[in-house]
C-alpha cells in the first residue's frame, strides 16, 4: 500500500469561545461594584458608549434655557454673599445648619497612628522625647504592639536608653490601654494598671500562668497558687475581659469593605418581591454622533471597520448587562422558591441545596449558576447574606430526609446555650441529643462545627 499525502474536507462541531461570549461570562460573574468599575472602563475605551442622564435625556440634547439658569445661579450667589456680609441678615435654615457639622465631613475613622499622634501632640513631652515617641508610634503593628527593641531605637536615633524609656512610658499611658507593649503579658499588665484593677490574683495569673489559663487548666493553677478553683475562675473572667489586641479597634488603610447587595428581597404580603439592585451601574446608551458616522457616505473602509467593531462591542455589552439581570432574577426566584421556609422562619429551616438542583430546575448549566451567584449578596428581611449561603450541604436523617449544615449549627448553639454550666454537655452527649431528633451525626462532625462557631470544649465551658 502506497503512503502519500492527501487532502480531505471534513465538517466537525466544536465550541469556539468568541470575544462576545467571553464578555458575557465576565459580566455575569461580576458583583455590582465590580460591574460598575468595568462599565466605567468600557466608557473610556469605547466611543460608542455613553451614559444616560437621570431625566432620560441624551447627553447631546441641548440644555433648556441656559440664560435663565445662569441668572438663577447668579442670584443664589448674591444671596449667599449678602448673608455673610450682613450680620443682621436672616439666619440660614435649620437644615443647612444641621448639615454643616464636622461629623458630616468625616469620611473615615482615624487610624491607630493618627489617634496616638494626636495624644502625643497634647502631651507635655517635647524635643527629643517627642521625636522618640513619633518613632515608636511608627513601629507599632496593626495590633498595637511595638516591633522594635530599645537598643534598635537607640541605635537608629542616637539617643540614650533613659530617653527611650521615658518616651515608651508616655506611649503606654495613651488610649487604648495596653498599646505600645512588646508582648502579651506586658499588654495585659498595662491594662490592669490603667484600669485600676487591684486584684493581686489577676496579676499573678497574667505573670505566671497564661499558658495554663489558655488551656483551661484551672485546677492546676488553683493547686499551684493555693487558692480555690472558684477564685481562679473569677480572676480568669477578669483577664478574659482585657483586650489582647488593642490596636484592632482602629482603622487601617484600605481595610474598609462595603457590601452592596446585588439583589434586594422584600416581603409584600405573603409573597417576596425581587429587585435587582443596579443603582451603582451606569445606564448605557449608544452614541448618536458615532451611529450617524456609519450612515455617512465617503468613509474609508478602515474607519468603517473600526466603527462597526466598536458598535458591535457596545451592543454586546448592553445585551450582556441585560442578560445578567435576567439570569440573576431567575436564579433568585428559584432560591426563594426552594428556601421559602428559611426566609419565613429562620436559619433552622435552611434546606440542603446544590448547584445541580438549581441548574436542572432552570434549564441552565451548573457553571452558569456558579457564576451568577459568585461574589454576590442578597438583602433579605433576615439580613444580608452571600448568595452562596443558600447552597448548604446536608446530612442524612433517620427518616431518609436531609438537614442542612447551617441548621445543625443553629441547633448546636441552642443546645449549648441551654446546658447546665456546672455540668456542660460533651460532644458525645450532643450526638445523642441530635439522634433523639432523628439527625445522624458523628462526634467528629460535632467538634468541627463547634470549632467553626468558636465554641470551646466542654471542659473549658465548665463553671465552678
Amino acid at each position: 500500500m502506497a503512503i502519500g499525502y492527501g487532502l480531505n474536507l471534513e465538517q466537525t462541531q466544536k465550541l469556539v469561545m468568541t470575544p462576545e461570549l467571553r464578555q458575557a461570562i465576565t459580566v455575569l460573574q461580576l458583583s455590582s461594584l465590580e460591574l460598575a468599575e468595568y462599565v466605567e472602563q468600557e466608557l473610556l475605551e469605547n466611543p460608542f458608549l455613553e451614559m444616560k442622564e437621570e431625566n432620560g435625556e441624551s447627553p447631546e440634547d441641548p440644555l433648556p434655557e441656559p440664560v435663565e439658569r445662569e441668572k438663577e445661579n447668579d442670584r443664589d450667589w448674591e444671596d449667599y454673599f449678602a448673608e455673610d456680609a450682613d450680620p443682621a441678615a436672616a439666619p440660614r435654615s435649620q437644615s443647612a445648619e444641621a448639615g454643616s457639622g464636622y461629623e458630616n465631613f468625616v469620611s473615615r475613622s482615624p487610624t491607630l497612628a493618627e489617634h496616638l499622634l494626636f495624644q502625643l501632640d497634647l502631651s507635655p513631652c517635647r524635643g527629643t522625647v517627642k521625636k522618640i515617641g513619633e518613632y515608636l508610634i511608627g513601629n507599632l503593628d496593626e495590633h498595637g504592639y511595638l516591633r522594635c527593641t530599645v537598643e534598635e531605637v537607640c541605635a537608629g536615633l542616637q539617643v540614650d536608653e533613659a530617653e527611650v524609656g521615658q518616651a515608651l512610658a508616655v506611649l503606654q499611658s495613651f488610649d487604648p490601654p495596653g498599646v505600645g507593649a512588646r508582648d502579651l503579658r506586658e499588654c495585659l499588665l498595662n491594662q490592669v494598671d490603667q484600669l485600676g484593677l487591684a486584684d493581686p490574683l489577676v496579676r499573678r495569673l497574667i505573670e505566671n500562668h497564661l499558658e495554663d489559663l489558655a488551656g483551661g487548666k484551672l485546677s492546676r493553677i488553683a493547686r499551684r497558687l493555693g487558692v480555690t478553683v472558684q477564685d481562679v475562675q473569677r480572676a480568669a473572667d477578669v483577664v478574659k475581659k482585657l483586650d489582647p489586641k488593642p490596636g484592632c479597634n482602629f482603622a487601617t488603610p484600605g481595610d474598609t469593605r462595603y457590601i452592596v447587595p446585588d439583589v434586594i428581597l422584600e416581603k409584600v404580603g405573603n409573597e417576596y418581591a425581587i429587585v435587582i439592585n443596579d443603582s451603582a451601574i451606569p445606564r448605557l446608551t449608544i452614541s448618536r454622533a458615532y451611529r450617524s458616522m456609519l450612515s455617512r457616505s465617503g468613509e474609508d473602509p478602515e474607519t468603517r471597520r473600526y466603527l462597526e467593531s466598536r458598535l458591535n462591542a457596545a451592543s454586546w455589552l448592553v445585551r450582556s448587562i441585560e442578560q445578567r439581570k435576567v439570569t440573576l432574577y431567575r436564579v433568585t426566584a428559584c432560591l426563594v422558591e426552594m428556601q421559602r421556609d428559611f426566609l419565613d422562619y429562620g436559619v433552622r429551616y435552611l434546606r440542603p441545596l446544590n448547584l445541580r438542583k438549581v441548574a436542572a430546575h432552570l434549564g441552565l448549566h451548573e457553571s452558569t449558576i456558579s457564576r451568577a451567584t459568585a461574589n454576590k449578596y442578597i438583602q433579605t428581611p433576615l439580613g444580608v447574606f452571600e448568595m452562596k449561603y443558600f447552597f448548604s450541604p446536608g446530612l442524612n436523617n433517620a427518616d431518609g430526609t436531609l438537614t442542612s449544615a447551617e441548621s445543625i449549627k443553629c441547633r448546636l448553639q441552642e443546645f449549648i446555650a441551654a446546658e447546665d454550666v456546672k455540668n456542660p454537655v460533651n460532644d458525645q452527649r450532643l450526638v445523642e441529643m441530635f439522634a433523639r431528633q432523628g439527625i445522624r451525626i458523628s462526634r467528629r462532625t460535632i467538634a468541627k462545627y463547634r470549632d467553626e462557631l468558636g465554641i470551646p470544649a466542654a471542659a473549658r465551658r465548665k463553671r465552678y
